[in-house]
């Protein structure tokens, strides 16, 4: 008999947590790929296509992905399965899908003209092999990479240990990616070698990337993926973790020691665990400065400390809208952007509402909120209540 087994990224799936013997993999923004078993076979589908996705809301592009995502949806299996993988093609050229770090018989490695024939536009081919370790890898195209890559093909594959050593309360997979796209436009640039201007967790920036729900004692796991062009370093506030596993492998305890940033290059995935010990809203973002903002001009002129009074009122006059910015710093950007009308698919570099004013973040960036109560990891438990006085405070007045 044919049973689908359907996850979401919510971790809500239909056989109930007693049949799993893991924690399923939560991927905020994202999901986890349905399966079926057939004559004893885990069947999974993949279909590559393009698709129109939201970075936040006010912002999309026309992109590539799996299943109408990107990244693709996650898959999740368990570490012995007997798989199969059947992939179509709805691209306008051929392709074929690469399984990142996983052991597998060479013709089923997935790199179009060395093991396998391209699949062409409207074919599926199969993929069948067994899972000979654990661990998280990753899945993406390797035909005509530059472009199929920088329009989005790639996803999570995560393998889980027969059993695993210890219980894990959250297990997070965030995707680490880097994009060009001009702002007023509707399509990725795949031809852009090092000057990006979008940085995304999950193919989402900030305000639109979701929030990681913990309770207070939780152990929590954050797996990080990237494929892109980019080092990301991936920096958490209020906790140090240790990374566990590569995507080589498991880490032993011995070599394991505390941090507060990961840097996660090209190609690698990294694996990261941490107890959630400190309640509040806790910053996770990449500690490269421009990568924490949204799409930027990397031509705006240096006006830090420079005069501009008078110039302002003169160019208004050929120009109603201008504004003019950056004497004093860029926050001044995230505090006007309700008022600024930008080209048109396009969000402030720096945007999203907190509890005490603009945040002032973008592109890569999202919240890891700690609670000591919850009603639901599904639900947004809202702004961290802080103790009273627990909150800085002015204590000196500006002088004038």
């Amino acid at each position: 008999m044919t049973k689908w087994v359907l996850k979401s990224f919510l971790g809500v799936f239909l056989l109930g947590a007693a049949a799993l013997a893991y924690t399923p993999v939560t991927m905020p923004n994202g999901s986890t790929l349905a399966w079926k078993m057939v004559n004893g076979v885990k069947e999974y589908r993949l279909t590559v296509e393009e698709f129109e996705h939201e970075f936040t809301p006010g912002f999309k592009a026309k992109v590539w992905g799996y299943n109408g995502q990107t990244p693709g949806p996650t898959i999740e299996a368990v570490e012995g399965d007997h798989i199969r993988i059947l992939v179509t093609n709805k691209l306008p050229e051929a392709t074929a899908v690469h399984w990142h770090g996983v052991f597998l018989p060479n013709g089923m490695d997935g790199v179009q003209g060395l093991t396998q024939t391209g699949i062409g536009p409207g074919e599926t081919f199969a993929y069948t092999f067994t899972l000979k370790q654990h661990g998280t890898f990753m899945y993406h195209s390797h035909g005509d990479e530059m472009t199929q890559m920088g329009m989005g093909t790639m996803g999570f594959f995560i393998v889980h240990p027969k059993k695993e050593p210890y219980k894990i309360n959250r297990d997070f997979a965030i995707f680490l990616n880097e994009w060009s796209i001009a702002p007023g436009t509707a399509k990725p640039n795949p031809n852009v070698m090092t000057d990006f201007n979008t940085f995304t967790f999950n193919s989402r920036v900030f305000p639109g990337t979701d929030p990681l729900i913990v309770k207070k004692g939780d152990r929590v796991r954050i797996r990080f993926g990237n494929v892109g062009q980019e080092s990301h370093p991936i920096h958490i506030h209020g906790h140090a973790f240790r990374v566990v596993a590569t995507d080589g492998g498991d880490v032993p305890a011995s070599a394991q020691y505390p941090d507060t940033t990961v840097v996660v290059f090209p190609g690698q995935t990294r694996d990261v665990e941490f107890i959630a010990n400190a309640p509040g809203d806790w910053p996770l973002h990449c500690h490269r400065r421009h990568h924490p903002m949204n799409a930027m001009g990397h031509e705006v002129p240096n006006m830090l400390g420079v005069n501009q009074g008078g110039t302002e009122e003169k160019i208004q006059k050929l120009v109603p809208d201008y504004m003019a910015m950056g004497e004093t710093g860029m926050h001044e950007m995230s505090e006007m952007s309700d008022h600024m009308e930008g080209p048109d698919n396009t969000v402030p570099m720096m945007a999203g509402e907190g509890p005490f004013g603009a945040i002032g973040m973008g592109g890569m960036f999202t919240i890891v909120k700690v609670r000591e109560t919850l009603k639901s990891y599904n639900e947004d438990p809202g702004w961290y209540p802080h103790p009273k006085g627990t909150v800085s405070e002015l204590v000196s007045p500006v002088k004038k």
